[in-house]
């Protein structure tokens, strides 16, 4: 049986989403209806599901920051209210959509895709996101690049060049900053995070995990072919999410 996870912070509406597939695809089981992205999240990890639909706007982790993080097999659907360029980048990357408000005769043509079509590689769910975060942070002007993260240990301030940090790492309610000789934490979230460094240095490899390139060291696969990047200096591994395994076959 094909399982499948449905998310959005209305709760009216995931309630329709599940009753309008009980009819369109009976066979389909919803394992769970989450409230917000994290649970979403959370959730798909936990439970595995083969789909997840994701509603993009949510709080806590939007559907595209939840659909970066999913490391299983789990195809996505996204539920979005945009525009119908953005909704064009879906199309071309074969990653399906449905558009608010839902219409029956589309819910019945994304069931019968998901039904017939083999799962995507890396690569079409990678690139899509890519073109769709900018979209989604598109309100606001882009800001300045970081030069140095400032963390507070008890009364000393630390100012730490971002040029020495090797990677952020988010545990729990803080972000570490793991330089060759420190661990430092910080209260600022790795998708600010993400914003605000330099693309071409600085790589998510994980929801929760951004690299510095410079002090990469190489990369393994285990027996289960999941990729980890080792970093120099740094005996731990960190696992790469398969929405970001494609940044590294040219390497």
């Amino acid at each position: 049986m094909t399982t499948a996870l449905i998310a959005d912070d209305e709760p009216h509406l995931a309630q329709y989403l599940k009753a309008q597939l009980a009819q369109a695809w009976p066979e389909l089981e919803i394992v769970k209806l989450a409230a917000n992205g994290i649970e979403a999240a959370d959730a798909i990890a936990a439970l595995e599901p083969d789909l997840a639909f994701l509603d993009i706007q949510m709080p806590g982790l939007t559907g595209l920051e939840v659909a970066q993080g999913i490391e299983g097999a789990t195809r996505v659907v996204f539920v979005t209210a945009y525009d119908e360029y953005a909704v064009d980048a879906f199309e071309a990357r074969a990653v399906d959509y449905l558009l608010k408000p839902l219409k029956t005769d589309r819910l019945a043509r994304c069931v019968e895709r998901l039904r017939a079509v083999p799962p995507e590689g890396d690569g079409a769910l990678a690139e899509t996101l890519k073109r769709l975060l900018p979209v989604a942070g598109a309100a606001g002007a882009a800001p300045p690049r970081l030069r140095y993260i400032r963390a507070a240990q008890g009364e000393l301030v630390h100012q730490v060049a971002v040029d020495e940090v090797l990677f952020f790492h988010a545990d729990d309610k803080y972000t570490i900053v793991q330089t060759a000789t420190a661990e430092h934490l910080i209260r600022t979230p790795i998708f600010e995070l993400a914003g605000q460094l330099d693309p071409d240095r600085f790589w998510q490899v994980h929801r929760s995990t951004i690299i510095n390139l410079d002090h990469l060291a190489g990369t393994r696969r285990d027996e289960q072919s999941r990729l980890f990047v080792r970093v120099r200096g740094q005996a731990r591994e960190l696992p790469v999410s398969r929405a970001y395994v494609h940044l590294f076959k040219a390497m």
